[in-house]
């Protein structure tokens, strides 16, 4: 993976994980918005973890 590509994905999976998180207190749970946000929350998480696991794979020498 190019350094460009991987770090416009962590930018993306950074900023979905931080809105997804500023907006979770202004919810209320068990509403199909509380639901849809925690799911972006974790999309978020999940691209994260993603994206730095195969940045630190491609590094390797």
């Amino acid at each position: 993976m190019s350094p460009g590509t991987g770090q416009a994905f962590f930018r993306i999976a950074v900023f979905i994980t931080l809105a997804s998180l500023a907006v979770l207190p202004f919810l209320t749970p068990g509403t199909a918005e509380f639901v849809v946000d925690v799911l972006a929350l974790a999309v978020g998480l999940a691209s994260v973890a993603v994206v730095a696991v195969l940045a630190r794979w491609s590094a390797r020498p």
